[in-house]
């Protein structure tokens, strides 16, 4: 599906307060020109940009209840009572679990982890675990990545004599459960002052504030940040305040002495020795450590992830690395039946706005990915459901710029049960209410989805020639690493670029091309690479000027002749 290319100029207001960092950069334009797109309008703000700093984070005791939660934390403790650390089973969660099971063990012994099944369990807290917790002796459940929306499960452990913290991120309701404590930076009247915090990160947070409250240095719970930077870039959540400084801090940590258990993943899918991005982790650590909740269990991830022996730890990671395998091939094919089924619908052509599709045998731990495939396909938000426990269980997924948490919401009186964000939901409800829920998330979100909401949109961050792409623009662009969602990747737009006469057709069906372009500001060739973009070949190969959008990337392909290539995002040969 061809994308409309947005670029928006800075404004005169926008270049005015701008005027330190043009003067900085009068020799890299383009660089000023992203600062000031990212609200960084001074040479100081621009030095804790490229620089963050754990100096940085704010005080954990800004976010509400965070003192209510270390007192009933430190009473446990200091009353010997059995602490439970509980989470969802996806990356976020394992990460989080992990991180407070393990830092919290340097202090205490009488602690467990504990992650539902998918299958068995679903999501959240379930009766069955808290009573499973109270035939333990737990007095107290340290709830992360889920819980916000638990209010029965709580009153029922309540009623057990256990007390629950709840560390989340998720949108809360109206009602709250009644736990000693809620950690969520998304509370309604919350001032704290990075609302997007991952579930690990809420769990960081306690960690620092439990630390504080105790005197402990930091250094132990700040080499714990590699699990936080995983459970960023896996949650895609937004890589702006105090996210930032952890991912980036993190990665430090994941590219020089990271978890053993992380190791052990890094080597396993080959990245050993290679230094490790966002990128990497959301394509290549994140989908393994989810695979192990998809697939079988959770707990065998956060196994892995406080795993303190290297044989053990390997051993773990390969078996995750089967399942990831496993998952691929599943996700495939039920991708390709869910397809099948849009065709046959006429989906493409179809005049509704969105996408709702069920079938009880697919398989529950795939749902989600196969739900981003179809927006990806369709360009609509869409609600993929299977059955499981008797209940049509499934996840939604959203367009850019569209909310579909509360085109789910518009239909909570025919929910079980759901919770997510702004573009992922999990949802269930009763088999026979799919039809009146199809019905009703179409009439929302045919209500509310906008014009531009409906065609890809890929914006561009600048229009720059080849020849200012100089050594000193590309390595102070490595500085606004790492990226992610309000940090995205620079996209870059040149015009009338030309083959070099060295460009090539790629890949097994020779989708791919391999270009080697040039202007008319440069004598240099730059390298690119355009995925499943065969049909401008023969454009290309004949000499004819076109206009490429694309971002600046390293090349880590084993036989790269040089470091830097241009990743194409698209094409148009339609130039003036």
């Amino acid at each position: 599906m061809t994308s409309k290319w947005n670029y928006l100029p800075l404004s005169t207001e926008e270049q005015r307060i701008g005027t330190e960092l043009a003067r900085r950069f009068a020799n890299c334009a383009p660089i000023s020109d992203l600062l000031i797109q990212r609200g960084i309008t001074t040479m100081s703000d621009a030095e804790k940009f490229f620089h963050p700093s754990l100096r940085d984070l704010h005080d954990p005791f800004l976010m509400p209840d965070m003192d209510k939660a270390v007192d009933r934390l430190n009473r446990a403790m200091g009353s010997k009572e059995r602490i439970m650390v509980y989470g969802d089973y996806d990356v976020d969660g394992t990460t989080a679990v992990a991180l407070v099971y393990r830092y919290l063990q340097n202090f205490y012994s009488e602690i467990d982890y504990y992650i539902p099944t998918r299958y068995d369990e679903g999501y959240g807290i379930s009766m069955k675990t808290i009573d499973v917790a109270a035939e333990q002796g737990v007095k107290l459940i340290i709830i992360l990545d889920c819980g916000i929306k638990a209010i029965e499960e709580i009153k029922y452990a309540r009623e057990k004599g256990i007390d629950f913290i709840i560390c989340d991120h998720h949108v809360p309701d109206d009602e709250l459960p009644p736990a000693v404590a809620i950690l969520n930076p998304k509370l309604e009247g919350s001032t704290y002052p990075c609302p997007h915090l991952s579930g690990c990160g809420v769990g960081y947070k306690f960690m620092q504030a439990f630390s504080i409250s105790n005197g402990i240095g930091t250094a132990e719970l700040d080499s714990m940040l590699d699990l936080v930077a995983v459970s960023i870039a896996a949650d895609i959540v937004p890589m702006v305040d105090e996210n930032r400084v952890l991912a980036y801090v993190g990665l430090k940590r994941l590219n020089s002495n990271p978890n053993m258990g992380l190791r052990a993943i890094i080597r396993t899918c080959g990245l050993g020795g290679k230094e490790i991005t966002i990128s990497d982790v959301i394509f290549k650590i994140g989908p393994r450590i989810n695979a192990s909740g998809r697939m079988q269990s959770g707990r065998e991830a956060v196994e892995l992830l406080v795993a303190r022996d290297a044989k053990d730890a390997n051993r773990k990671s390969i078996a995750i690395d089967q399942y990831n395998k496993d998952r691929k091939e599943l996700d495939k094919r039920i991708t390709e039946e869910a397809n099948a089924i849009l065709e046959a619908r006429g989906e493409m052509n179809s005049p509704k706005k969105s996408i709702v599709i069920y079938n009880k045998d697919w398989h529950k731990g795939i749902i989600g990915i196969v739900a981003s495939r179809l927006t990806e396909l369709y360009y609509k938000p869409s609600v993929v459901l299977t059955l499981t426990n008797g209940l049509a269980t499934g996840s939604s997924r959203s367009v850019q710029g569209f909310d579909v948490y509360k085109a789910v919401d518009s239909a909570r009186d025919l929910l079980e049960n759901f919770g997510g964000h702004t573009y992922a939901v999990g949802l269930s409800m009763k088999e026979e209410n799919i039809p009146e829920f199809t019905r009703r998330f179409e009439e929302y979100v045919a209500a509310n989805i906008l014009p531009e909401q409906q065609t890809p949109q890929i914006d561009i961050d600048a229009i720059i020639s080849f020849g200012q792409i100089t050594p000193e623009f590309v390595s102070t662009l490595r500085l606004f690493n790492p990226f992610g969602p309000g940090n995205q990747t620079p996209t870059f737009c040149t015009h009338r670029v030309k083959d070099f006469g060295t460009s090539k057709l790629v890949g097994k069906q020779l989708e791919h091309i391999k270009l080697e372009l040039v202007d008319d500001t440069s004598g240099k060739v730059f390298n690119g690479i355009a995925f499943n973009a065969a049909r401008y070949f023969p454009h290309i190969h004949s000499g004819q000027p076109f206009d490429i959008c694309y971002t600046i990337e390293e090349n880590k392909h084993r036989n790269a002749s040089s470091t830097l290539q241009l990743l194409v995002k698209q094409i148009h040969t339609n130039v003036i």
